[in-house]
């Protein structure tokens, strides 16, 4: 029995009986090495009556192996398989090897496990017990915690055990944790007497506390090396006891005192922890180990024995035995393990083997980890995948070849997110190579990790050199790398280099791909905007669109969607991004559309579409968050400020936080420049609203990306008004001047002419002002327009203008409340009264506060789709889907799918 874990296992099974009433939990459980981890999850899983469990364990052996925990948790329930989105279930077969449809994204394989999980538990509720987790390969790791922070309304519990200061690629930030701590002194004495058969002293009992620290496993190893006198204190005790960090060497001493023959059997189990007793068997024949060796280790006490399974009794023990061997009886194990497991269809495992047990470079072994490496990458076991590319390299005696292996390893090791590994490996398979196409490859993906993690104009200039280099021997390589340069010096990441389209495409664009038109022309446009040919740059960035946008292709969707939005085409951004999206949708490729959500807000934003850029920014925050990247959290977060600040609603203190902490703590790369901008601009927006109008001028002037600045220039020309700052103000008119009068976008020039009136005498703004609102009758920016009608509306009420202040006005107020602005609502109304007409308040009884979920639901559910595809696109359960609509029409008073569509959300 359990002593000392009333309150833990109290709380384990609430979360079993919280889940079978349909309210899904999980809890990671850590603590020291033997403090009662395993036996919580046993005796939970024990008592879970009425419910499914579902088991599984990290494994040291098995860490570079994707999937393979995974595989041994669903393989109960894997005829379910057929019951989820065929994508889904391709992917997920994939992974698991029981399909070949190409190369998975892991993405779908952790939504395809959080489908398998949740229609498990519409037959029976489902315990998912995981121990080890710190041993997990990383792809089931990330498959599984997916699936933890997803969970809902599902009738599924997750439990996990993690031991504190293992090194691990398990980050469980987002789901709940649970110290197992120390025993108390008597939870102690009924575990000594319950091993011992009998109660140990005061005074023993004290010292054995002390001496183990309340660990149970310690305690039971303390107590067993006493007798039975000096337990009861009839016999003196040793002035010194084993103490707990000398465990490890009392399992190796253990085991020395066995015959040799089972000490090789025991370094056998060590080295391959899968547990098969028939694997440990073959490899001790090839060993020349008889089988009393296997029967030895078996009663040492070293190992447990499960039917056909056998496992050291304690990860101390495998590291005690592991650590004892010398590196030639390491590889000699090694490589009867290999040997054992050759033609047991388990290539990957019996590779990782063979590579273990070399000594030197060998091109056969190499080439076998290289195929293992890449059937790991096709089935998204990223870091798998690293690790036998690495390896593969390490014995590659060809150079070339040698780096090619090492760029496939840091091109993995970065898909896993190990930024360290991937720099080192990048570095050295660049001292190796003078292929010019695999130069360029590794330079993108250098500029790719600066991009994500450190300076865009150090990106940039890593991006333009190797473009340059590779510009007449790998042409097709130069241009995605000077498309790629080109946007970082849109966006803030100049470093002064230059890159001529000409020099990169001197070939004829007609025999070549249309992808390569398009990126080629699109440079064209980028490199003329970076010159201040705004004319040129729309014209030669319209001639990239339409093939650009038919191609579906991700990478041209992004480049053309951030052109359109330094360009100032709002309607192009929002065609490119949100075929980005739903694309990436359809395939399941989640990190695409992690990418493409806050980046269609820009122009939804702009097009006054501010309820689905609050939905964007909610998703991508959740989908960050479910997905551990926490730092791709804080574009969104920054969406949610400044539409706060725009409504005047109160910032949510936790998201406020969260957006601070990831500052802080989490290199941003080149997405810290709009994440700071728009935080910039919400600081601006709450400024000028409570009259600090110097405070809002300041926020808003140091905005830094061009195009943000162009997007704010009403609000940033109006904060320097009223601030005082005329110069100011003229500047930033004066800035806007070229680029609206070369583009002749609507909203540019109106924007030209409200501030213009803003800074204009009294005599000349009235026509700047008409002239502004005309030009934003032909733009789609509804909240640039309220604006100009508000200024405009003012400027005439100061004039004694009344009547016509009034028309002004109420369209302002209309547009206003249309946008939940609230704060410039109560402005346009406040002058709207104060021309002598009382504001009529609009009847907003139909809108309503959803939550996040079920603002994402209930615009699905209004296009018709179904529970299940709900589900499929959230990436949830058709019971959560439910349980959201179900709310969905309690909040709004509606009572069918169909009022639903009618209704204007909120």
């Amino acid at each position: 029995m359990l002593h000392g874990r009333d309150v833990e296992r109290a709380t384990l099974l609430a979360l079993v009986h919280e889940a079978c009433a349909g309210r899904a939990g999980a809890l990671v459980l850590h603590g020291d090495p033997g403090i009662g981890k395993t036996a919580l999850l046993d005796d939970v899983a024990a008592a879970a009556s009425g419910v499914l469990v579902l088991r599984t364990g990290g494994l040291e052996s098995e860490s570079p192996l994707a999937f393979a925990a995974l595989h041994r948790l669903l393989r109960p329930v894997l005829s379910l398989i057929e019951r989820i989105p065929a994508p889904q279930a391709d992917a997920l077969g994939a992974a698991l090897g029981r399909r070949d449809v190409g190369r998975v994204d892991p993405f779908l394989v952790a939504v395809a496990t959080l489908s398998v999980l949740t229609e498990a538990a519409e037959l029976q509720p489902v315990l998912v017990v995981v121990d080890d987790a710190h041993w997990l390969d990383a792809a089931s790791a990330d498959a599984l915690l997916f699936t933890a922070r997803r969970l809902q309304a599902d009738r599924v519990v997750m439990l996990f055990s993690v031991r504190d200061g293992a090194a691990t690629s398990f980050r469980h930030e987002g789901v709940p944790s649970l110290v197992v701590g120390r025993l108390d002194r008597e939870s102690a004495g009924a575990l000594i007497a319950e091993k011992a058969g009998l109660p140990a002293a005061h005074d023993v009992l004290d010292l054995l506390v002390v001496q183990s620290d309340g660990n149970p496993l310690a305690l039971g190893e303390l107590a067993g090396t006493l007798t039975s006198a000096q337990l009861t204190g009839d016999a003196p005790v040793p002035d010194r006891l084993l103490l707990t960090a000398d465990m490890e060497r009392a399992f190796l001493e253990r085991a020395r005192r066995l015959p040799d023959p089972a000490q090789g059997v025991l370094l056998i189990v060590a080295a391959d922890d899968s547990g098969r007793i028939a694997t440990v068997r073959r490899a001790a024949v090839i060993l020349g180990l008889g089988e009393d060796a296997l029967e030895q280790a078996e009663s040492s006490g070293l190992v447990d024995t499960d039917g056909d399974t056998l496992r050291v009794r304690h990860p101390l023990v495998r590291s005690a035995i592991h650590q004892a061997a010398t590196g030639s009886e390491r590889r000699s194990v090694h490589r009867a393990l290999a040997a054992a497991l050759e033609g047991h269809g388990e290539p990957d495992r019996q590779a990782w083997h063979a590579g273990a047990a070399a000594e030197g470079p060998d091109a056969m072994l190499a080439a076998s980890l290289h195929a293992a490496g890449a059937g790991a990458e096709q089935r998204g076991g990223y870091v798998a995948a690293a690790d036998f590319w690495e390896r593969s390299a390490e014995l590659t005696p060809d150079t070339e070849l040698r780096a090619s292996r090492r760029f496939a390893a840091a091109r993995n090791a970065w898909a896993a997110g190990q930024v360290s590994r991937t720099r080192l490996l990048a570095s050295a398979a660049r001292g190796e190579t003078g292929d010019p196409a695999l130069l360029a490859d590794i330079d993108r993906l250098r500029g790719r990790i600066e991009v994500t993690m450190g300076s865009g104009s150090a990106a940039h200039r890593i991006y333009a050199t190797a473009a340059l280099a590779a510009a007449t021997r790998a042409p097709g390589r130069a241009l995605d790398l000077a498309v790629a340069a080109a946007g970082l010096a849109a966006y803030g990441g100049d470093s002064g280099l230059t890159v001529d389209p000409d020099v990169i495409a001197d070939r004829p664009l007609g025999g070549v791909s249309a992808r390569d038109r398009t990126l080629h022309t699109l440079l064209r446009a980028m490199t003329s905007a970076s010159q201040g040919r705004w004319a040129d740059a729309v014209n030669e960035f319209r001639a990239a669109l339409d093939e650009g946008v038919t191609s579906g292709d991700p990478d041209v969707l992004a480049h053309l969607g951030q052109a359109a939005v330094h360009l100032g085409d709002d309607v192009a951004a929002a065609r490119c991004f949100a075929a980005m999206l739903d694309g990436a949708r359809e395939h399941g490729a989640g990190m695409t559309v992690l990418y493409a959500l806050p980046r269609l807000a820009f122009p939804q934003f702009l097009l006054g579409q501010w309820s689905t850029v609050l939905r964007l920014a909610d998703e991508a925050h959740a989908l960050s968050r479910s997905t551990g990247h926490t730092a791709l959290a804080a574009t969104p977060l920054a969406w949610l400020a400044l539409l706060a600040a725009l409504r005047g609603e109160a910032v949510d203190p936790d998201q406020l936080a969260e957006l601070d902490d990831i500052v802080d703590r989490h290199p941003l790369g080149i997405l810290a420049g709009p994440t700071s901008d728009l935080r910039r601009w919400a600081d601006g927006a709450r400024a000028a609203q409570s009259g600090a109008h110097h405070a809002a001028h300041h926020h808003l002037s140091q905005i830094q990306i061009p195009a943000l600045a162009r997007m704010a220039a009403i609000d940033r020309i109006d904060a320097a008004v009223r601030a005082g700052e005329i110069d100011h103000a003229r500047a930033w008119v004066d800035e806007l001047v070229p680029f609206a009068q070369s583009t002749r976008w609507p909203w540019a020039l109106g924007a030209v002419d409200h501030g213009r009136a803003l800074v204009a005498k009294d005599a000349d703004a009235a026509g700047l002002f008409e002239r502004s609102i005309g030009h934003y009758a032909h733009a789609r920016r509804p909240f640039d327009l309220a604006r100009t009608h508000l200024a405009y509306g003012e400027h005439l009420r100061r004039a004694q203008q009344r009547i016509d202040a009034r028309t002004h006005l109420r369209r302002a107020l209309e547009m206003f409340e249309d946008l939940r602005a609230g704060p410039l609502g109560t402005r346009a109304a406040n002058e709207l009264r104060a021309s002598g007409e009382t504001a009529r308040k609009r009847d907003v009884s139909t809108l309503v506060t959803l939550t996040p979920m079920e603002r994402q639901v209930a615009q699905l559910v209004s296009q018709g789709l179904s529970n299940k595809e709900v589900a499929a696109q959230c990436w949830v359960s058709p019971r959560t889907v439910a349980f959201h609509l179900r709310n969905c029409f309690a909040k709004t008073g509606v009572t069918s799918r169909g009022a639903l569509a009618q209704l204007t959300l909120s």
